[in-house]
């Protein structure tokens, strides 16, 4: 569902492949030339977002925002080609790649934890942006950490590969460095509980450009919170 934000109206879309991301975004731009409305987007492998806003109206969503919106819309509905096999959306695989990411405007202030699900083809099964209210950054990078084991968990997964820009909690939970805050102490300890639930379970440190989906749902939750206030 597209909603309005501070950058405009958006859109999360998700495919099985980077070739359907492919095709979804040359189809748009077609679109974007029929409009003559081109949008804000970004992609990152199978997944690509889109930001729609009237800039002639004063950078308000208009409109011309939601008919484009509603077209595109059109276009994802038909995204499978024809004989394509599409994936069980039940079915889920046994060995993942998790990416996490947590982040605070003020430091402490407002806060947001963000994880994406992949599979070993870098198809993007679950992405997932929480806000979080008034925390720290390790906070909500430790946050992120335990949202998306829970959420692997859920799934049945029994092999993951976890990915984060956080080299604090990566060597935290491998038990490299101490953990001298306490107010990461709960969050840390209910990590670790977690940990036998899985058969294998790897955590690496990934520079920041390397996180970027992550990031984007962090992102995404605090921009959400900041829009709904706005509104309310």
């Amino acid at each position: 569902m597209w909603k309005e934000t501070k950058h405009g109206l958006y859109r999360q879309f998700n495919f099985e492949n980077f070739k359907q991301a492919w095709a979804f975004m040359e189809q748009v731009a077609q679109l974007s030339e029929e409009f003559q409305h081109h949008p804000r987007w970004e992609n990152e492998w199978s997944v690509v977002q889109i930001w729609l806003i009237t800039h002639e109206g004063g950078k308000a969503v208009t409109d011309k925002d939601r008919e484009m919106a509603a077209a595109i819309d059109e276009i994802f509905a038909k995204k499978a080609p024809p004989g394509e096999k599409t994936a069980d959306p039940n079915a889920h695989p046994q060995e993942v790649k998790v990416f996490t990411d947590g982040g605070s405007r003020g430091n402490p202030g407002p806060s947001a934890s963000g994880f994406v699900v992949l599979d070993l083809e870098d198809n993007v099964l679950v992405d997932k942006g929480v806000y979080l209210g008034i925390t720290t950054n390790n906070q909500a990078e430790y946050t992120a950490l335990k949202l998306a084991l829970e959420e692997c968990i859920k799934m049945g997964v029994k092999q993951v590969q976890v990915y984060m820009d956080s080299l604090l909690v990566v060597n935290q939970v491998k038990g490299i460095f101490k953990v001298r805050n306490r107010e990461l102490w709960p969050v840390h300890d209910a990590i670790k509980q977690l940990l036998p639930k899985f058969d294998e379970i790897t955590f690496s440190h990934v520079p920041r450009e390397f996180n970027k989906l992550a990031d984007a749902a962090v992102n995404r939750a605090l921009d959400e919170h900041l829009a709904n206030n706005q509104q309310g």
